[in-house]
Protein backbone atom coordinates (compact mmCIF):
# COMPACT_ATOMS: atom_id res chain seq x y z
CA UNK A 1 0.00 0.00 0.00
CA UNK A 2 1.16 3.61 -0.78
CA UNK A 3 -0.46 6.67 1.12
CA UNK A 4 -0.45 10.27 -0.69
CA UNK A 5 -0.10 12.21 2.05
CA UNK A 6 0.76 16.26 3.01
CA UNK A 7 2.23 16.82 6.23
CA UNK A 8 -0.16 17.45 9.09
CA UNK A 9 -3.13 17.75 6.38
CA UNK A 10 -6.46 15.21 6.69
CA UNK A 11 -4.13 12.42 5.75
CA UNK A 12 -2.65 12.10 9.05
CA UNK A 13 -5.40 10.33 10.27
CA UNK A 14 -4.96 7.77 7.79
CA UNK A 15 -1.25 7.83 8.54
CA UNK A 16 -1.73 7.00 12.03
CA UNK A 17 -4.55 4.11 11.51
CA UNK A 18 -1.87 2.61 9.15
CA UNK A 19 0.74 3.25 12.03
CA UNK A 20 -1.92 1.09 14.34
CA UNK A 21 -2.36 -1.44 12.03
CA UNK A 22 1.63 -2.25 12.12
CA UNK A 23 1.42 -3.32 8.31
CA UNK A 24 3.87 -2.56 5.54
CA UNK A 25 3.26 0.39 3.73
CA UNK A 26 5.13 3.53 1.75
CA UNK A 27 4.68 6.97 1.89
CA UNK A 28 4.74 9.67 -0.94
CA UNK A 29 4.39 13.46 -0.19
CA UNK A 30 2.18 15.68 -1.89
CA UNK A 31 2.85 19.22 -2.18
CA UNK A 32 -0.81 21.07 -2.61
CA UNK A 33 0.51 24.07 -3.62
CA UNK A 34 2.16 22.59 -7.08
CA UNK A 35 0.31 19.61 -6.80
CA UNK A 36 3.44 17.39 -7.46
CA UNK A 37 4.35 14.31 -5.86
CA UNK A 38 8.02 14.04 -6.78
CA UNK A 39 7.96 13.94 -10.28
CA UNK A 40 4.63 12.79 -10.56
CA UNK A 41 1.40 15.03 -11.31
CA UNK A 42 -0.47 13.96 -8.58
CA UNK A 43 -3.73 15.13 -10.80
CA UNK A 44 -2.47 11.95 -12.76
CA UNK A 45 -3.51 10.28 -9.44
CA UNK A 46 -6.28 11.36 -8.59
CA UNK A 47 -8.88 13.20 -10.78
CA UNK A 48 -9.82 16.17 -7.43
CA UNK A 49 -6.42 16.16 -6.46
CA UNK A 50 -6.58 15.81 -2.78
CA UNK A 51 -5.35 14.16 -0.23
CA UNK A 52 -5.30 11.30 1.46
CA UNK A 53 -4.84 8.88 -1.43
CA UNK A 54 -4.47 5.29 -0.56
CA UNK A 55 -3.12 3.16 -3.34
CA UNK A 56 -3.48 -0.68 -2.79
CA UNK A 57 -1.55 -3.62 -4.06
CA UNK A 58 -3.42 -4.39 -6.26
CA UNK A 59 -4.08 -1.06 -7.70
CA UNK A 60 -6.81 0.11 -6.60
CA UNK A 61 -7.35 3.67 -5.29
CA UNK A 62 -9.29 4.93 -2.33
CA UNK A 63 -10.20 8.61 -1.37
CA UNK A 64 -11.78 10.19 1.17
CA UNK A 65 -10.15 9.77 4.79
CA UNK A 66 -13.46 8.57 6.99
CA UNK A 67 -13.70 6.34 4.13
CA UNK A 68 -10.08 4.31 4.06
CA UNK A 69 -9.89 4.29 7.28
CA UNK A 70 -12.99 2.39 7.71
CA UNK A 71 -11.73 0.17 4.84
CA UNK A 72 -8.29 -0.78 6.53
CA UNK A 73 -10.55 -1.68 9.79
CA UNK A 74 -12.23 -3.96 7.87
CA UNK A 75 -9.59 -5.42 5.82
CA UNK A 76 -7.59 -6.05 8.78
CA UNK A 77 -10.48 -7.14 11.28
CA UNK A 78 -9.64 -4.28 13.74
CA UNK A 79 -12.38 -4.02 15.75
CA UNK A 80 -10.95 -2.16 18.06
CA UNK A 81 -10.67 0.38 15.66
CA UNK A 82 -14.23 0.06 14.32
CA UNK A 83 -16.76 -2.07 16.16
CA UNK A 84 -18.73 -4.82 14.02
CA UNK A 85 -21.20 -3.97 11.26
CA UNK A 86 -24.71 -3.61 12.42
CA UNK A 87 -23.01 -3.16 16.04
CA UNK A 88 -24.62 0.36 18.05
CA UNK A 89 -20.45 1.00 18.80
CA UNK A 90 -20.07 0.75 14.96
CA UNK A 91 -23.08 3.50 14.71
CA UNK A 92 -20.97 5.93 17.64
CA UNK A 93 -18.04 5.52 15.73
CA UNK A 94 -19.56 6.80 12.53
CA UNK A 95 -21.36 9.54 14.55
CA UNK A 96 -18.41 11.04 15.48
CA UNK A 97 -16.75 10.81 12.05
CA UNK A 98 -19.48 12.57 10.52
CA UNK A 99 -20.02 15.36 13.13
CA UNK A 100 -15.90 15.82 12.62
CA UNK A 101 -15.74 16.09 9.37
CA UNK A 102 -19.30 18.41 8.63
CA UNK A 103 -18.38 20.54 12.06
CA UNK A 104 -15.07 20.59 12.21
CA UNK A 105 -13.10 19.84 8.97
CA UNK A 106 -15.09 21.32 6.27
CA UNK A 107 -15.13 24.56 8.79
CA UNK A 108 -11.41 25.27 8.90
CA UNK A 109 -11.70 25.60 4.56
CA UNK A 110 -11.65 29.41 5.64
CA UNK A 111 -8.16 29.20 6.95
CA UNK A 112 -6.13 27.26 4.41
CA UNK A 113 -7.52 28.88 1.15
CA UNK A 114 -7.41 32.67 0.57
CA UNK A 115 -10.25 34.91 -0.08
CA UNK A 116 -12.46 34.05 2.05
CA UNK A 117 -14.18 37.38 3.53
CA UNK A 118 -13.75 38.19 7.18
CA UNK A 119 -17.32 37.96 8.26
CA UNK A 120 -17.45 34.40 6.85
CA UNK A 121 -13.65 32.97 8.89
CA UNK A 122 -15.53 34.78 11.99
CA UNK A 123 -18.37 32.37 11.47
CA UNK A 124 -16.25 29.57 11.02
CA UNK A 125 -14.29 30.02 14.05
CA UNK A 126 -17.74 30.85 16.14
CA UNK A 127 -18.57 26.91 14.49
CA UNK A 128 -15.65 25.29 15.80
CA UNK A 129 -14.96 26.95 19.33
CA UNK A 130 -19.07 26.25 19.84
CA UNK A 131 -18.17 22.13 18.50
CA UNK A 132 -14.61 22.10 20.30
CA UNK A 133 -16.78 23.04 23.72
CA UNK A 134 -19.00 20.46 23.11
CA UNK A 135 -16.63 17.85 22.62
CA UNK A 136 -14.69 18.80 25.45
CA UNK A 137 -17.59 18.34 27.60
CA UNK A 138 -18.34 14.69 26.39
CA UNK A 139 -14.52 13.82 26.87
CA UNK A 140 -14.97 14.72 30.92
CA UNK A 141 -16.08 10.57 31.00
CA UNK A 142 -13.83 9.41 28.72
CA UNK A 143 -10.76 9.30 27.88
CA UNK A 144 -11.47 8.55 24.23
CA UNK A 145 -14.56 9.33 21.75
CA UNK A 146 -16.92 6.66 22.37
CA UNK A 147 -15.61 5.45 26.09
CA UNK A 148 -12.01 3.66 27.16
CA UNK A 149 -10.79 2.46 23.29
CA UNK A 150 -8.77 4.12 20.59
CA UNK A 151 -10.47 4.31 17.16
CA UNK A 152 -10.92 5.60 13.69
CA UNK A 153 -12.55 8.67 14.93
CA UNK A 154 -9.72 9.73 17.66
CA UNK A 155 -7.43 9.77 15.07
CA UNK A 156 -9.26 12.12 12.97
CA UNK A 157 -9.95 14.21 16.14
CA UNK A 158 -6.12 14.37 16.80
CA UNK A 159 -5.82 15.43 13.37
CA UNK A 160 -8.03 17.95 13.20
CA UNK A 161 -7.24 19.57 16.25
CA UNK A 162 -4.02 20.23 15.35
CA UNK A 163 -4.87 22.79 12.87
CA UNK A 164 -6.76 25.16 15.66
CA UNK A 165 -3.79 27.39 15.98
CA UNK A 166 -4.16 28.29 12.02
CA UNK A 167 -7.19 29.60 12.70
CA UNK A 168 -6.71 31.60 16.22
CA UNK A 169 -8.27 29.03 18.20
CA UNK A 170 -7.21 28.23 21.82
CA UNK A 171 -8.66 24.33 22.56
CA UNK A 172 -10.49 23.96 25.80
CA UNK A 173 -8.03 22.34 28.49
CA UNK A 174 -9.60 18.72 28.01
CA UNK A 175 -8.89 18.79 24.48
CA UNK A 176 -5.60 19.85 25.07
CA UNK A 177 -5.22 16.69 28.14
CA UNK A 178 -6.51 14.40 25.10
CA UNK A 179 -3.77 16.03 22.56
CA UNK A 180 -1.05 15.28 24.92
CA UNK A 181 -2.38 11.58 25.80
CA UNK A 182 -2.82 10.73 21.87
CA UNK A 183 0.53 12.17 21.03
CA UNK A 184 2.18 9.77 23.64
CA UNK A 185 0.67 6.40 21.61
CA UNK A 186 3.28 4.57 19.11
CA UNK A 187 1.18 5.15 16.51
CA UNK A 188 0.63 9.11 16.54
CA UNK A 189 4.26 9.80 17.31
CA UNK A 190 5.66 7.57 14.87
CA UNK A 191 3.35 9.35 12.16
CA UNK A 192 3.89 12.77 13.02
CA UNK A 193 7.61 11.77 13.36
CA UNK A 194 7.73 10.95 9.38
CA UNK A 195 5.79 13.35 8.46
CA UNK A 196 8.28 16.15 10.09
CA UNK A 197 5.75 17.44 12.78
CA UNK A 198 7.48 16.87 16.19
Amino acid sequence: MKLYYAPGACSLAVHIVLRELDTDFSLAEVDLTTHRAGEQDFFSLSAHGRVPLLILDDGTRLTEGPAICQYLADHFQRRDLLPAAGSLERFRVHEWQNLIATELHKNFAPFFKPGYPDASRARARDTLENTFDWIAHQLTQHDFLTGDTFTLADAYLFTVTGWADVAGIALPERLQTYRKTLIRRDSVRQAMKAESLL
